[in-house]
This record gives C-alpha cells, structure tokens and sequence, in this order.
C-alpha cells in the first residue's frame, strides 16, 4: 500500500488519524496585550523564545515596537518578531501584517550591525505593502481632522488596511511580477492621486518611480517571501512549538477596542488565526500580557488616566515612551474592568504581570475595580462608546510596598503587600497570573507556573 493510500500527511511521515487525535500536532500559543498595548508583549515573546521553534507577527505595522533587553542590550523592534533575537526559532511575518519594505531593510539592516543574524526570516506572500500614497494620505487626513483626529502615528498603516478590505492593495507577491505590480499601481493612483492633489491640493505620485523603489527593496526581501501559513502549520503537524504574537493591544482591536480609536486590525486572539493563516483549533493556550497599571498612546478615553504629578511619576519612574514614535504614554492606574473584558474576549488562559517593580513605594496602590457613569456602577464594559467616554473609576485601595523588588527571584522574595497584590489582581481579572516582571532584563521575571 502507498503512503498517499494510507494517509500519510505530507513532510510529517505519520498517519493523519494520528494526527487528528493529537497524537502528533502541537498547539499553538497566543502572545496578547491585555491593555491599550505598550504591556511588554516582547519581553514575554521572547522569554518563551528558546522553548519554541517559530515566532510569527499576525497583525499590525511599523505603528508598534517591541523592546527586549538581554543583559545590558536592549532591542527595539518595529516589523520583525521578537523570535528574531532568538538563535533557535524562525522569526515569521504572517499575511495580517502591513509592511514597509524601507523600515523593515532598515530594521534588518540595524540588527545585523549589532550582530543579530536575520537569515532565518520568513515573510508571507500575502502580506500587504505600504505605499507612498498611504502614508501621504495618512499624514493629510489626520492633519485635516484636527481636533477630531484619532491619533495615528501618521505611517500609513491605516489606509493600508483600508485599501485590503477594498480589494485594492499591494502584497509582497505582486513585486514578483513587475507587470502585476504596474498595473495595480496605474489602477490605484488613478483614484489616489486625485484626492491628494484635488483635495488636500498635495503632489501626486508618480507610479514609475513607485515601481523601481519597489522593486529594488525586492531584491533583498525576495529570499525571504514564503508560503508561511503552510510553512507553520506543517511545523505544528510535526510537532514543533508556534508562538503568535501580536503587535498593539485588546482595547485597540477595530472590532473589540474603544471604537474609533483604535487600529486598524486585530490584535486580538480571534486575529491570531486570520492573520497567520492557522485555524483556530490549532490555540490552546492565550498569554495575556498585562502591566501592573495602565497606559496609553494616542487619543481616546481613559478612565484612569492621572493627569497630574502621580501620572507624571508613573511615566518616569516606568519610561513610558513609545518604541517606535517616542511619544509620551498616557498613564493610570490598574484597570480590572478592561483586564476582565480582555480575558472574555480573548479567552486568555494565562497572565504575565510586567512591571510590578515601579510600584514600588507606593503607601496605598489604587486599582480599578469598577465605573461609575451617570448615577450607576458598571462592573463590566460599558456597551456604548458614550458611557465608556463618560466612565469614572471607581477604586479600592491595596497596601502597598517600599522594597526594591528588582532583585527577587522567585515569588516568596517578594514583600508580603507585593504578593497580596498580584493575588488580588488574579481574584479581579478572572485568569491566573503565570509570571510577574520585576524589572526590564530577560533575568528580571518570576515564574509562578509553568507557562508551555
């Protein structure tokens, strides 16, 4: 009898039976920022980095970063994987990602100067690219907003997506086809290029130069472009571990996040399959990354945000500063009622506390545990973007703690009020806490359960 007439599957040299009863596959795991990003998903990502053979970014663009510290380096990633920083796993940028072939170069290029090999990348075909006239629009309609802008960083990531869901972008598979790549280009830029000179009254773009910038970047990302949802979801038929691992953040998800200031795709657990090409049945586990309090980029409500000299010690005692953009972060308290939607709407399985150390010296730690909007108190999500607006926390008040924690190894170096702290954040968010961030470095996590 053949292999094809017994069932084998291709590349895993076993029965597909075997498989389906789990005998063979592994399970996929979900990195997810529980918060408005900013949580510390790269840390996490990367302390599983050794244990798991693939890392791919599901969504987002060079909107968002990551920053690892490993010893006294620290890394700050934009478009690749944090799996990148690892010596064992391939670092994947699935098809939800959105693309800038020019930062994404520079990217590689920065990582290698700092002896960071990037060989093993792998991009998909069906990842969209930013273009010229993305980030051109971008800039001007956020300008012409003005006091109703959303707050985007102005790179083009949204109206990449947009123009996905019109059935008008750019993959990385067209630059394989310099004849594809001009006519779509001369399709798109008919329309484009008369709203940036008609009505911003900007300079059109030209789709001959477009198309040799473009191109030239395709010769050194070319080696890289796969089929990388077959890629993955062989590697889990032969039993390898996949971590997919998302750029910013629940809250900012465009269907579950605080509409319409949001991003433009999905960052949550559900967007995991879409944008890496794995079913769902392939999750098993969602590591919610959640900080100790609450921070912001960009605009939109903030029910516990501390306008004032406590938010301004949280900034600086946290370093709250955008990877990518440098901008200021906007800080709060903990949160327990966004962290409990996040655990619904993701199906979080586990939690890692990041940055517990910066509050310390803290007399009383305030948490969140409910709202209070016109006269009723809310213990869950407001439905309607207008109570959510109009929402005022509503805090208890936990003991806090003056040591140092950033020398503890384990949970009981803890200060009694620290560990009374994360047990009551457990009891308020509805998921267990796996391990708590004690400070920056890849040494500085304490590891309260088994996080594979």
């Amino acid at each position: 009898m053949t292999g094809a007439a017994r069932g084998f599957r291709v590349g895993s040299g076993l029965p597909r039976a075997a498989a389906w009863k789990g005998l063979v596959t592994m399970p996929a795991i979900v990195i997810v920022g529980a918060q408005w990003g900013d949580e510390g998903k790269g840390k996490a990502t990367d302390l599983l980095g050794d244990s798991v053979d693939y890392v791919v970014r599901y969504q987002g663009g060079n909107n968002a970063g990551h920053t690892v510290v490993i010893g006294e380096e620290s890394y700050a990633l934009h478009l690749l994987p944090t799996g990148v920083l690892s010596e064992t796993a391939v670092p994947v940028i699935g098809n939800g990602v959105v693309i800038d072939p020019a930062v994404l170069l520079t990217e590689i290029d920065e990582l290698r100067a700092r002896g960071v090999s990037c060989e093993r990348l792998l991009i998909s075909a069906n990842a969209h690219l930013i273009m010229p006239h993305h980030i051109a629009l971008d800039k001007v309609t956020e300008r012409h907003l003005g006091s109703a802008r959303i707050g985007t960083t102005g790179r083009g990531i949204g109206p990449t997506y947009s123009d996905k869901a019109a059935r008008m972008g750019i993959r990385m598979q067209d630059l394989l086809d310099p004849d594809i790549l001009r006519q779509k280009l001369d399709l798109v830029l008919r329309e484009k290029n008369q709203v940036l000179t008609k009505v911003y009254n900007r300079r059109g773009i030209d789709a001959s130069a477009v198309c040799a910038e473009y191109l030239g970047y395709f010769e050194r990302l070319g080696g890289y472009v796969a089929d990388t949802g077959l890629i993955v979801n062989k590697a889990l038929d032969e039993g390898k571990m996949v971590v997919l691992e998302g750029a910013q953040a629940t809250l900012l998800d465009v269907d579950h996040g605080t509409y319409p200031f949001v991003t433009s795709s999905s960052p949550t657990a559900g967007g995991a399959c879409a944008g890496s090409g794995l079913g769902p049945t392939r999750i098993t586990k969602v590591i919610g990354i959640i900080k100790a309090y609450t921070t912001r980029v960009g605009a939109g409500p903030f029910p516990t945000e501390l306008d004032n000299a406590q938010g301004e010690w949280l900034r600086k005692t946290g370093m709250e500063y955008g990877v990518t953009t440098g901008r200021e972060r906007r800080t709060g308290w903990f949160d327990a009622v966004i962290a409990r939607y996040a655990t619904r709407v993701n199906g979080i399985t586990d939690y890692i506390l990041t940055k517990l150390d910066v509050l310390s010296g803290l007399d009383k730690v305030p948490v969140c545990v409910a709202y209070e909007v016109g006269g009723s108190r809310h213990d869950e999500m407001p439905m309607t973007q207008t109570d959510f607006h109009h929402a005022r926390p509503v805090y208890e008040y936990l003991d806090g703690w003056w040591e140092d924690i950033s020398a503890a190894g384990e949970f009981g170096d803890l200060p009694r009020n620290a560990r009374a702290y994360i047990r009551a954040l457990e009891d308020m968010i509805g998921a267990p806490v796996a391990a708590v961030g004690v400070g920056p470095r890849r040494d500085q996590t304490l590891r309260l359960r088994p996080l594979l």
